[in-house]
């Protein structure tokens, strides 16, 4: 039954942290609010009404125990609310900063219907992880009982880090290969500061190493070493590689100068936030500066390099979508905060072609309408007669999504099964793919996702391997060589 602290939601209005002033928070990379300090986030946790049925967990891919541990926070029993969100998942201060908490759990929170306005979970979530790292709440990753066993994990992005934590806490040697400097994936190149942070990644990492986890940073399985030679190293393999494969647009002058990859563009941002010399970035070709910049997309990725634009002090930016406002797929708060910064939105638009020749000056683009609804359910966009316009541009991103690479020939392994669309083939109940011991989890089954399916496909991999490393110990391991 719920205690005096929760159902405030009447008495007392939402309130999320506040945000830096737009035009500060356009000049640096850093987080854009401010966390909150007790008792403004005991205070907002207490707005819960403790629902019989929490439609906010169930439509969490990791279904957090939400509304458990608001209570904890709200009675301000932080350490024991820190302890009970990281007992479903492995990031809980990254999901707190960048789950798309609209679409999920507040999206779903039955005040969210009542028109009192939605309990403000990420950031109560973010507010506990932050205060337990503060506090020295975090707990060293402590291995199992050695198991004899070794793992690898291909990819350290948040499926990958997932699933190795819980492999090592299970026990076994785990060693992670990825072809990137540093372990994060997405986390540490894809997105920007001002949404995450790179110390609140990098310590996350620490804290594998710091449990046993081996990285082996820089290293490109079909390169380095061919899947199969890692089969031989190891017990198991998991493939958690992301989908890193920028779908293209097809129209002319797709390839000329400064029509540039949304990923390749973001990762040389984040790389110049380290402090690295990115060559690209120097010469202007990865460098909004100074430059007349479009966008074409609508997702979360249009709208970080929407603002990371903004950042480098670019002319005038706009992102140019297809359909409307209502009916994007990238976060709407995003869009607010891209709007505050000075970003222009043109709805309802499509390219048509890049002038320019062989360096792009600007976009055509076909001035669109909303028909019919196509098979997903949501109305297609069809061009209307007469209605193109153009846009100056010095500088175009892609920012259509994310294929699956061809792994079977980036890996130097042609047996290993794929679909039409070029996802690995998996087992629906063991998640293993096409051979023997080798599985695979997050965006290379599907195609892409968000960051929080990553962590629940990490954790529920780590499960399935564990059950069937222990049935082939009883059966003996196999010969491996040396890692």
């Amino acid at each position: 039954m719920a205690n005096d602290s929760m159902l405030k939601f009447v008495g007392r209005e939402q309130v999320y942290p506040a945000k830096r002033a737009a035009s500060d928070r356009a000049d640096d990379f850093r987080e854009i609010a401010e966390r909150y300090a007790p008792p403004a986030a005991e205070d907002q946790a207490g707005r819960c009404s403790q629902c019989g049925v929490p439609y906010c967990s169930v439509h969490c891919p990791l279904h957090n125990h939400i509304p458990d541990w608001l209570r904890l926070t709200a009675e301000g029993r932080l350490r024991e609310a820190y302890e009970l969100s990281n007992a479903t998942s492995t990031m809980p201060e990254i999901c707190g900063r960048i789950c798309p908490q609209d679409r999920l759990c507040e999206g779903n929170c039955v005040i969210e219907f009542s028109g009192h306005g939605a309990v403000t979970i990420g950031s109560v979530e973010k507010f506990i992880t932050d205060t337990a790292w503060e506090e020295g709440w975090v707990e060293p990753l402590v291995p199992g009982p050695d198991r004899g066993q070794s793992v690898a994990v291909i990819g350290a992005g948040p499926a990958g880090l997932t699933a190795a934590e819980y492999l090592r806490v299970s026990g076994y040697e785990v060693h992670v290969y990825d072809r990137h400097d540093r372990a994060g994936g997405l986390l540490t190149y894809g997105i920007p500061g001002f949404k995450l942070e790179k110390p609140v990644v990098m310590r996350r990492v620490e804290r594998l190493k710091a449990g046993g986890i081996v990285f082996h940073e820089g290293f490109a399985v079909g390169e380095d070493a061919t899947l199969e030679e890692l089969r031989r190293r190891h017990d198991a393999v998991l493939i958690a590689t992301g989908v890193y494969k920028a779908r293209n647009v097809d129209v002319d002058g797709a390839g000329a100068n400064g029509v540039i990859a949304a990923l390749d563009y973001l990762t040389a941002s984040n790389r110049k936030s380290f402090g690295d010399t990115v060559e690209a970035f120097e010469n202007g070709s990865l460098n909004a500066e100074g430059k007349n910049v479009v966008v074409i997309g609508g997702g979360d990725t249009a709208m970080d390099c929407v603002r990371t634009a903004i950042r480098q002090g670019a002319k005038s930016v706009k992102c140019l979508y297809r359909r409307d406002r209502a009916n994007m797929p990238g976060s709407q708060r995003e869009v607010a905060n891209a709007e505050e910064e000075g970003a222009e939105f043109v709805w309802l638009s499509a390219p048509l072609g890049f002038e320019g020749g062989d360096t792009v000056t600007g976009v055509r683009a076909a001035k669109m309408r909303l028909g019919a609804p196509d098979a997903s359910g949501r109305r297609a966009p069809e061009a209307e007669p007469g209605a193109d316009h153009l846009l100056e541009a010095d500088m175009v991103i892609k920012a259509l999504g994310f294929d699956a690479e061809d792994l079977p020939s980036l890996f130097g392994t042609a047996e290993l099964g794929v679909s039409r669309w070029g996802t690995v083939l998996v087992d629906g109940r063991t998640l293993m793919t096409s051979l023997d011991g080798v599985f695979a989890a997050g965006d290379i089954v599907r195609g892409a996702s968000l960051v929080v399916w990553a962590i629940r496909d990490g954790r529920d991999v780590a499960k399935t391997m564990h059950q069937w490393l222990k049935a082939r110990a009883k059966t003996g391991a196999r010969e491996k060589v040396a890692a």
